[in-house]
């Protein structure tokens, strides 16, 4: 016999000894009884029962991409909330990875999202701006997601202070991250070398103005390559001197750009303008320029957003100037048209998000949404950067706020008969580009106020008709 044969052997009989030992006692069954079937094996408890491993969920990694603004030293507080945002959505949703891109605010607004929006390929979540130009023309276009049923989901839908730059027949499609004004900060220290008083008239601004200059000091710090700058400006002297209305009027055609209203609060930016009250050589120097001006005593006023607030208590923004600037709004001009007791107030910036979304991307954006927008958030933002609350706040928590500037800003906007937009949230694309050519014409004397005037109005008439 071979070896194999021996072993096939051994294994066969190893088996039947097995298999007799199981039968009985001695391993027979006596004749004419019938086996006894075996008793059956105890049930074994439940803990005694091995737990079965349990199997590790396949999660596939995805990527959303986010197009922020908050870039530079002036938006580190604004940057950190984004992060803090980002950090907690990627930890709630399962392997979520956000991909954030900065870009300068003009650059986003101007050039890539358009070409993008055009394109049909914008970020899953990106910078927009409210009002016809930006966020409206884009939801007509189909490229926005509806965020209406996304808010009611949520229960904010009644929480946000103003939607209207963001609505469209009845549709939410973009949420603004905060509120602002604008308005005049000063240094109070040199208006107290000087004698000067915060101006409460438009006669007291003008003299205080001639007060810096003739000791050397420049009234306005001004930084006008970026045209949207000193359009702030004149923005709210069309407020003052052809009222609150005509901002939105221009859209409708109630108001016009050549009326004599309007062309006078380009006349007296161009009188303010040859009188030196501006930075020299404006035309020349970007936005971050004129903060640089202003916090390092060149100049004893700007007229700037009320974003700003956050930088005047950061020594390392505002160096010597840290907690000692003032703010007031523009005073009354004499003979405006209509309350001037109103600011102008917007809710137009903040995030939209691309209609094209995958199921996991949707979940990507709701949660965002959650994350940012709450009480928590939007307090944090008021308290650390300054920027106004785009939702409701309880009283409790607007009385944390300690800083002066943020505090003086809220009781003007409290005690004012109301607000009106920047004109650059209402009306269209084009007019806005051409606000911009003009406002640099004028600046640089290519243009008189009555050109502008007509300029504007010509774009304006040709974009309502088109509209029609």
């Amino acid at each position: 016999m071979t070896k194999q044969l021996k072993s096939v052997g051994v294994l066969v009989l190893g088996i039947a000894m097995v298999l007799a030992g199981c039968a009985g006692g001695n391993g027979t069954t006596p004749a004419g009884e019938t086996p006894a079937a075996p008793e059956p094996a105890p049930e074994q408890s439940a803990a005694e029962t091995p737990a079965e491993e349990p199997k590790e969920e396949t999660v596939e990694p995805f990527a959303v991409s986010l197009r922020h603004i908050q870039i530079g030293e002036a938006q580190k507080f604004r940057k950190a909330i984004l992060d803090d945002v980002v950090a907690a959505t990627e930890a709630e949703i399962p392997g979520l990875t956000f991909e954030l891109d900065g870009v300068e605010d003009q650059v986003n607004r101007f050039t890539k999202l358009p070409a993008e929006m055009a394109a049909g390929n914008p970020p899953k979540i990106f910078d927009l701006f409210g009002g016809t130009g930006d966020a409206l023309k884009y939801a007509a276009a189909g490229r926005l997601l509806d965020l209406t049923p996304i808010l009611a989901e949520l229960g904010i839908g009644d929480k946000f202070l103003n939607l209207s730059q963001f609505t469209l027949d009845g549709k939410v499609y973009g949420l603004p991250i905060g509120g602002n004004t604008e308005g005049f900060y000063y240094n109070q220290a040199m208006f107290e070398q000087y004698g000067i008083a915060p101006p409460k008239t438009w006669e007291e601004l003008e003299a205080a103005a001639e007060t810096l200059k003739s000791n050397g000091v420049t009234p306005f710090a001004m930084g006008s390559k970026g045209a949207w700058v000193p359009l702030m400006m004149v923005n709210t002297m069309i407020g003052r001197y052809a009222g609150p209305e005509s901002i939105n009027g221009f859209l409708s055609g109630s108001a016009k750009w050549n009326s004599p209203e309007v062309v006078a609060a380009f006349a007296k930016y161009k009188e303010w303008v040859d009188k030196g009250y501006f930075t020299k050589g404006e035309l020349g120097l970007e936005y971050a320029d004129m903060l640089n001006q202003f916090v390092t005593g060149k100049a004893g006023m700007m007229f700037d957003g009320s974003w700003r607030s956050s930088v005047f208590k950061d020594p390392e923004q505002a160096f010597d100037l840290t907690g000692k600037v003032g703010y007031f709004n523009m005073p009354a001009v004499p003979n405006g048209v209509g309350d001037q007791s109103f600011v102008n107030g917007n809710y137009g910036n903040g995030y939209g998000f691309s209609a094209d979304l995958t199921e996991n991307e949707l979940k990507a954006v709701k949660a965002f949404i959650k994350n940012l927008y709450n009480d928590e958030m939007q307090l944090r933002g008021l308290l650390e950067d300054g920027v106004l609350p785009s939702m409701k706040l309880s009283d409790d928590a607007l009385a944390k706020v300690e800083d002066p500037i943020v505090k003086e800003v809220m009781n003007l906007m409290k005690t004012a008969g109301g607000a009106f937009s920047h004109f650059d949230s209402v009306v269209q694309s084009d007019v806005y580009k051409e606000s911009e050519a003009q406002i640099q014409k004028l600046i640089a004397g290519q243009a008189s106020p009555e050109d502008v005037g007509e300029a504007m109005q010509k774009v304006q008439d040709t974009a309502n008709a088109s509209q029609q």
